[in-house]
């Protein structure tokens, strides 16, 4: 069996809404230290607060790019509340699965989901529970990716 998936080899050859918005609503962005990817995600929300565009920028590695691309498949033309739903799971799930090692990129393109919606609230005063989106510990973060 391949290790990475038709899928995750078809987001990392072709990915998605790569690029940055210039005049962005929300801007979140992420990283591991550790394995030193880093990725951007920029949102534009209409006055109904649906996500009308969304692109990233991620520093890293095939897994990374793959993850962040579906994320933003994912999130596009739902509305900011959605978006906060999205999972690291449903984002393995919809690739055809990572291998173990590469989970954490999935957890990642969670995160700057959630970093963009936060940076979305604070610059319209929109108010919403800091436990929403506080960062994980190391170990919340194994739990998280359930290994």
């Amino acid at each position: 069996m391949a290790l990475y998936s038709e899928k995750v080899m078809d987001h990392f050859r072709n990915p998605r809404n790569v690029g940055q918005i210039e005049d962005a609503d929300g801007i979140g962005e992420v990283g591991n230290a550790k394995c030193g990817d880093i990725m951007r995600m920029y949102l534009k929300i209409d006055e109904n607060q649906v996500i009308t565009d969304v692109k990233f920028n991620t520093f890293g590695c095939g897994s990374a790019i793959a993850t962040s691309s579906m994320a933003t498949e994912l999130i596009k033309g739902k509305t900011v509340k959605e978006a906060l739903e999205l999972s690291n799971k449903a984002v393995v799930e919809a690739l055809d699965g990572l291998p173990v090692h590469k989970l954490h990129c999935s957890v990642l393109a969670e995160q700057a989901v959630r970093a963009a919606v936060k940076d979305y609230y604070d610059r319209n005063g929109i108010a919403y529970d800091p436990e929403d989106f506080r960062d994980m510990d190391e170990e919340e973060l194994h739990e998280h990716v359930g290994h």
